[in-house]
């Protein structure tokens, strides 16, 4: 079958994201986790994911998202977010709103022995200035 098909019937299915990540390590474990941030929250600070990509989708709200090399964007419930891991810096999954949380799950590669989490030191941050887009104005 095809994906989507299920048997002649319509597919229950509706595929919101499909990519390709850059690197799975060999020895890759998966974890899933759910993420709750409070209205206005800043989230997370800058950080990498080394063991690899992490896929997420949100729940509730809005997040604002940021990697390094892209445009801060807005995801908002029902949709779908990928980072690379490794190296890239992800600088931002802020609560884009002051009037109520952000709920969001993601699924990250992780490599057993490795933190899935690394918080970049702000000296590096100040050097890697120039990797950051700024968010355009509509």
């Amino acid at each position: 079958m095809n994906q989507g098909e299920t048997r002649g019937a319509k597919s229950p299915f509706t595929v919101i994201q499909s990519v390709t990540p850059p690197f799975i390590p060999p020895d890759a474990e998966v974890m899933t986790v759910v993420i709750e941030w409070p209205a206005g929250s800043p989230g997370a600070p800058p950080h990498r994911h080394p063991g690899g990509p992490a896929f997420g989708y949100v729940l509730e709200g809005e997040m604002l998202f940021e990697l390094e090399g892209e445009a801060p964007r807005v995801i908002g419930a029902g949709e779908a977010f990928w980072e690379p891991g490794g190296d890239v810096i992800h600088y931002s999954d802020a609560n884009n709103r002051d009037d109520g949380p952000l709920r969001f799950v993601v699924t990250m590669l992780c490599v057993p022995g490795q933190p899935m989490l690394v918080y970049v030191e702000p000296d590096e941050l100040e050097r890697l200035t120039d990797r950051r887009v700024p968010r355009s104005q509509h």
